[in-house]
Parts: structure tokens; C-alpha cells; sequence
């Protein structure tokens, strides 16, 4: 079963773990040691525009086992929206932080990059005494998915005994990639991080600390790689779009209308059950401060393995914390292959879910101008 335990948040249509760089290091060892799946996916603002008309991109950090805050873009909007996103935990912060801890190496295969960039990034990281030892690497070219899923590729990543699996073939592809072969692969931790390769080859360095923590690291990858100006540009005219749609006017309806202390206490949840379906009866505000009564409900719905209807018809109020459950649920749904329902939504409940990107859980379209954003 999926974890409802998460502390998850939604941000603007995607889900993030509210977690600091030791806690996801904490997550990531534990995976490799109980040698249990961790799909981990890092999400910046690039990803996050991207999965705005994209739905199996965004399909692909849904699903994922571990989400976290890549880029200082989205911790600046968690904070002006009270999520408690509170830094900027990068993938390749990450990747360095298991590297410089050596009382229990991990092993790393590297699966994509530039030809000859994995073999360096492999050769640099075993020369010298680190957290993490390279047991394999493969340059896979640039073909399709299925091409690059061969039985050989799978069967050598697979044999290597690999703690963890970094791939580097362009975040939507890479992501695609880990969603077809994931069933296939025995390694534990599985993640995309593309820049990291190039890191560790060293054919591409990294911003100076004052950089990252200012949020400048974009313009040193500029530097660094000219071509890049072009995506970050059309990241930051679609940031605007959402900014002044999505970002502002929840901002503002947070301010002018937080939930009372009686809707909070008055939260309740019942289950009932209707032909072949799960049906949970909510009412009342859910957020952050009473999010953990909603959890046993979600567990014991998702056991039933059946679809799920979440009649919201008398909630008054839901937040980051509610809907990022909520798409806890709508994962493992998605999974069975059976469908989760939302009913009964109030016009002002309806407008969080669109301010929040995730009228797509109550099937809700996107207007016509957001659509093409």
C-alpha cells in the first residue's frame, strides 16, 4: 500500500515531501539497506511548468515515492503560501551529501549522459574514497524508450547489485524511461538527475554556494551551457502566467479567509460503501493542523481495492496538506487501475483545488487560456 503517512504537500499541481536534506538522505539509505523501491523525483521549476500541460509528466512525479523541492523558485512560493517547504533540497545536493558519508558506502550505476560522460563520471567517483562506488555504467544513445529498455540494458543494471540508479537522459524522457522499466529493475532507489553526471565527470561545474542559496544558480548553468537561455526564458513567462493566476489569488484568500477554529474541530469523516465502491463522507476544514485524522480513513479505503468517491459536499476549506493526500489517494488508485470520485464540491472549495493546479483530481478541465500555457 502507498504511504499516507507522507508529510506531502501540493504545490501548484504537483506533490512535494516537506523534508530538509538530512531527512531525504535518511529516506534514500533506508530504501537502499531494506532494498525496497524509492522512485525519487526532484522537481524544479522546469518540471514544474512542464507538467502544467504535460500529464504523463506530471503522471510520472505523482507517481513517484519521494518528491523533493528542486529549485529556490518553489520554496520562495511554498513560503508566500504557508507550505512548509522550507529549503531547497537538490538532487545533486543530495547525491553529494551520500558521497561525502563513507561508514556505509552505497553503490551507484549511471544510465544515460553524452557518450563517454558516465564512463568518466564512474572512473572519477572511484578514485577516491567516497559514500557512494560506481558498479556500472551505460550510454544508451538517443532512441526511443523502447530502445533504450533493452532486455540487455535491464538485465546488466540488474546484475550490477546496484544500491541506487541514477539516469540522465532529459528529464521528461528520463522519467518516461524509470515509469516503463521500474517493474523490471531490482534496484532499490531509482532516480532521474541529469545535471549530477556531468557533475561528477566534470564536464560541467556547478554554481558557487552563494548562487544556489540565492537562487541564481540558473544564470551560472546559462553561463556554463548558452543554450539553456531559451528554456529558462519560457520558465519564467509561464512562472509569470501562474503567478498572476494560481499564485497571488490564493495568497490573498488565505490571508482574507483562513479557516475558523470550529471548522478545524468540527472536521469529521465517515465511511460507507455503495456497489463495488468505497464512498468517504467528509465535512468541515481540512488542513495542515488536523490533516492526521484524515489518514487512518484514506488507509482503510484503499484497502478495499475498489474506487473510491470522496463526497466533499459539506468540507468547507482544504489546503496543501489535504489536497497533496488526496493525490496520495488518487496514486494508489491509479495504480489498481480503479478510479477515485470527488463529489459535492462548493464553488469555494472548487476555486483551492484550481489555485492549487489540481482541478485534474476532480475532473475538472483547465480553462482554455491555462490550457495552453
Amino acid at each position: 500500500m502507498d504511504d499516507f503517512d507522507r508529510n506531502i504537500h501540493c504545490l501548484l499541481g504537483l506533490p512535494f515531501d516537506a523534508l530538509n536534506l538530512a531527512t531525504a538522505e535518511q529516506r534514500i539509505r533506508a530504501a537502499a539497506a531494506n532494498r525496497s523501491p524509492c522512485f525519487l523525483s526532484t522537481p524544479n521549476l522546469n518540471f514544474l511548468i512542464a507538467c502544467q500541460t504535460d500529464t504523463e509528466f506530471r503522471e510520472s512525479v505523482i507517481n513517484s515515492d519521494l518528491n523533493i523541492a528542486d529549485g529556490m523558485p518553489l520554496v520562495w512560493i511554498a513560503r508566500l503560501l504557508g507550505i512548509p517547504i522550507r529549503e531547497r533540497v537538490a538532487g545533486s545536493d543530495l547525491f553529494e551529501q551520500l558521497r561525502k558519508d563513507t561508514s556505509t558506502p552505497l553503490s551507484v550505476y549511471f544510465f544515460g549522459g553524452m557518450e563517454g560522460v558516465a564512463e568518466a563520471a564512474c572512473r572519477r567517483l572511484n578514485a577516491q574514497l567516497s559514500g557512494l562506488v560506481c558498479v556500472g555504467y551505460e550510454c544508451p544513445g538517443f532512441g526511443s524508450i523502447e530502445e533504450m529498455s533493452r532486455d540487455e540494458s535491464i538485465a546488466k543494471i540488474n546484475a550490477s547489485g546496484a544500491d541506487f540508479l541514477v539516469v540522465s537522459l532529459g528529464a521528461k524522457k528520463g522519467q518516461a524511461w524509470i515509469e516503463h522499466n521500474r517493474a523490471r529493475i531490482s534496484v532499490p532507489v531509482i532516480s532521474h538527475l541529469g545535471a549530477v553526471v556531468n557533475f561528477v565527470a566534470g564536464t560541467v561545474s556547478r554554481a558557487p554556494r552563494w548562487m544556489q542559496r540565492a537562487g541564481l544558480e540558473w544564470l551560472w548553468r546559462i553561463m556554463e551551457e548558452r543554450g539553456l537561455w531559451r528554456r529558462y526564458f519560457n520558465d519564467l513567462l509561464a512562472l509569470l502566467r501562474l503567478l498572476a493566476t494560481r499564485v497571488i489569488p490564493y495568497a490573498l484568500f488565505l490571508r482574507r479567509h483562513p479557516p475558523s477554529q470550529a471548522e478545524l474541530t468540527d472536521a469529521a469523516v465517515e465511511i460507507g460503501e455503495r456497489t463495488q465502491a468505497s464512498v468517504l463522507y467528509c465535512q468541515g476544514a481540512w488542513s495542515t493542523q488536523n490533516i492526521d485524522r484524515l489518514r487512518p480513513s484514506f488507509k482503510q479505503a484503499a484497502v478495499g481495492s475498489c474506487d473510491i468517491e470522496l463526497n466533499m459536499q459539506q468540507v468547507t476549506y482544504v489546503d496543501s496538506a489535504c489536497i497533496g493526500l488526496v493525490m496520495l489517494l488518487y496514486k494508489h488508485q491509479q495504480r489498481l487501475g480503479k478510479r477515485l470520485v470527488i463529489t459535492g464540491l462548493s464553488k469555494r472549495v472548487e476555486k483551492i483545488f484550481r489555485w492549487n493546479g489540481a482541478a485534474f483530481l476532480c475532473g475538472i478541465p483547465a480553462p482554455i487560456n491555462e490550457a495552453k500555457s
